[in-house]
């Protein structure tokens, strides 16, 4: 590290937070800014708590321009549009569909596959004295289909994972059953992952992490930032809103981390950022007498069920319908559905619901690095459904480029310079 900074970090999730505690490390000040009343509170939260190392392959898969019209209009497909928001959204859906073919793939694939291709040890690294080490448990990941068919309709997904490394298990029936019983007949295959893991308590985890930091000298301010204070091409502070009024906060360096909420203040950087909400939602199904024993992703419905604290989280479901729009009721009806199929006896004490906003750029590739033309502006936001599984490894690339080190992986495919027009 060459000097001292003092950082101001918009944005208390797990990107947000990561960025903190491995900037503290490398001896830096930090200032966490976060406009609701506690970190962790957004997607963070409601996420389906998995480091889905191997979700490397975007939504934009080939033959999704030809799908996805039936999916709309399909009761049973993951897919929702509130429809008076189409207006807005055709600028960004028209970027976001030009990806939907094998070169695009393979190269948002190699992209994502950099921040989160060994997401279990970077959450490990993290979390390492820190208090939150506790609600990191190891774990395969589980795909479930109705039968090899099935599985074998998601060839051109699974031959990008073996691409980038990644293995797996086949698993027929009875050898499906004998690993866990406890899904009904209509799973008949899975493909099983093993260095996985998964996040029994999202939300406390991002929380307990954060209050590490603050327990080491950072500070946590509630605030809604507006702007960006520049001299001479250099960020000096932010402008922020606060329960007191308007407040200038110094600071030598500002990272952007706020998610979906991201493309308004990246606008005050000079930047033209195509992002989106993908609105995701889960469904928490407290205290039932079983669960499954590793995470996993229903292929059919596109969701995850993940065992948590007393508790089994059914999450993910793509809606668009932008920030303002309250929630809907098909998507968890869908996922109660779907739940009925593959474990028709599970039984709850009662149910919680959650709608939050993933961060989707039109290019599926997160935004991470040095803001050009001025110093000391920095993005990390645009992992769409994984930024749990990436949070770890991109706020250690942003401490690096803070601490004026160079990360250990390549940066072009990441960096802002692509939102300059």
């Amino acid at each position: 590290m060459t000097e001292k900074k003092t950082i101001a970090i918009i944005g208390a999730g797990i990107v947000g937070v990561s960025t903190a505690i491995w900037a503290q490390r490398d001896g830096h000040n930090v200032i966490l800014i976060e406009r609701e009343a506690q970190a962790g509170e957004g997607t963070s939260f409601g996420n389906g708590g998995v480091l889905a190392s191997c979700s490397v392959v975007p939504v934009t898969v080939p033959g999704l321009m030809k799908k996805a019209p039936k999916m709309l209009f399909s009761r049973n497909e993951p897919l929702f549009l509130k429809w008076g928001y189409l207006p807005r959204l055709a600028p960004w859906l028209a970027k976001y569909l030009s990806h939907a073919n094998a070169a695009d793939v393979r190269r948002i694939a190699q992209a994502v596959h950099g921040v989160v291709g060994d997401s279990l040890n970077e959450h490990l690294a993290l979390a390492q004295g820190t208090g939150a080490e506790k609600w990191i448990e190891p774990s395969d990941y589980l795909f479930l289909y109705r039968d090899r068919a099935h599985y074998e309709g998601d060839a051109f997904g699974w031959g990008i994972r073996r691409d980038l490394g990644f293995h797996w298990d086949e698993m027929e029936r009875d050898a499906l059953q004998a690993y866990d019983p406890c899904f009904s007949d209509e799973a008949g295959f899975a493909a099983r992952l093993g260095d996985h893991g998964r996040i029994s308590d999202p939300g406390q985890y991002v929380k307990d992490l954060a209050a590490h930091v603050v327990a080491n000298g950072g500070r946590m301010i509630r605030a809604t930032v507006t702007d960006f204070v520049r001299d001479n091409g250099q960020i000096t502070g932010v402008r922020a809103e606060t329960s007191s009024g308007a407040e200038t906060i110094a600071c030598d360096a500002a990272v952007l981390a706020t998610g979906a909420w991201s493309k308004q203040l990246g606008a005050k950087l000079g930047l033209s950022i195509p992002l989106e909400t993908e609105r995701g939602y889960h469904l928490e199904l407290w205290e039932p007498p079983v669960m499954p024993k590793s995470p996993v992703m229903v292929a059919a419905g596109k969701f995850v069920m993940t065992p948590m604290q007393g508790r089994l989280r059914l999450a993910g479901i793509v809606e668009f319908g932008g920030l303002d729009a309250p929630a809907s009721s098909a998507p968890i009806a869908l996922l109660k559905r779907q739940l009925a199929g593959i474990l028709p006896q599970l039984t709850w004490s009662h149910e919680t619901e959650w709608m939050g906003h993933r961060p989707a750029p039109a290019d599926s590739i997160p935004a991470i690095g040095a803001v050009p033309g001025l110093k000391g502006a920095y993005l990390g936001f645009g992992h769409h459904h994984i930024g749990l599984t990436g949070g770890p490894k991109t706020g250690q690339i942003l401490a690096r480029l803070l601490s004026d080190r160079t990360p250990n992986v390549d940066l072009e495919a990441y960096s802002p310079s692509r939102f300059i027009q």
